[in-house]
């Protein structure tokens, strides 16, 4: 699968909000995700089972998911980026529309790393 089908199908994936599936899909055994600093709960995890931990905490702060939005990706060599707007309420903060950059690295066919670049609580 090229980066740019690995790009368009998780962008398509998580418009319909099948996160779980995009994981499965394309993700590598060993991916690395990345929040800024300050961000308010796990800011970094290395391998699945991390991986799936850290979305069990960041859920756990969530009150209501109400919908996301995700542009068009854009790729470049074993890279591909897109700008992620969610309509949430997290518990404790109300709802809002939070605007992040995700960028994502691309290895033998499998998502292998992921940054998210927000505007953290503290920052």
């Amino acid at each position: 699968m090229s980066i740019q089908t690995i790009a368009n199908q998780l962008v398509n994936l998580c418009r319909q909000g099948k996160f779980d599936q995009a994981v499965e899909e394309l993700y590598s055994p060993d991916i690395v995700s990345i929040e800024p600093p300050g961000a308010g709960f796990i800011e970094r995890a290395e391998g699945i089972d991390a991986y799936h931990a850290k979305g069990k905490n960041w859920q756990s702060m969530v009150e209501e998911f109400h919908g996301i939005e995700v542009s068009d990706p854009i790729v470049a060599d074993q890279f591909f980026t897109c700008k992620m707007t969610m309509d949430i309420t997290m518990k404790g903060f109300g709802r809002e529309k939070s605007e992040e950059i995700c960028l994502y690295e691309v290895k033998d066919g499998k998502i292998v790393r992921e940054q998210f670049f927000y505007s953290s609580p503290e920052g």
